[in-house]
């Protein structure tokens, strides 16, 4: 007589290929992406040497890097972020930031004037949306 073989787990090898990408995108969407070269908001992210400062400038810019100075103001807060192009000051509402912290910024380009005995001083900065 012959035996007759059933069968009690399904095929195996077509549960694992489609576990595989759902555990592969999940262990990726707890990295920090920006480690593989890819920002989280996207390909908007201007690098911070690239920033010019231009009069009557109402575009917003993305920028991202690690905070490296906090100056408390009255109301708001400056902070100084460096990525591996430069460094901009911004001027924000959140008062929550530490230093070391990565962070992603919009604001719009800002230039303050500041001329001392013909020289001139002035200083760039990104004012938040």
């Amino acid at each position: 007589m012959q035996r007759v073989r059933t069968k009690i787990f399904p095929n195996l090898w077509i549960l694992r290929l489609g576990l595989a990408p759902l555990i592969l995108s999940g262990l990726l969407g707890c990295n920090n992406l920006s480690e593989y070269g890819i920002n989280a908001i996207g390909v908007n992210v201007t690098a911070i040497g690239e920033l010019k400062p231009q009069k009557n400038n109402n575009t917003p810019v993305y920028v991202q890097g690690k905070v490296e100075r906090k100056v408390p103001l009255l109301e708001q807060q400056m902070y100084q972020i460096g990525d591996s192009t430069g460094k901009v000051w911004l001027l924000t509402n959140q008062k929550d930031w530490k230093l070391g912290d990565k962070v992603v910024f919009k604001g719009l380009p800002r230039y303050e004037s500041i001329p001392i005995s013909g020289a001139e001083l002035g200083e760039f900065y990104l004012e938040e949306k």
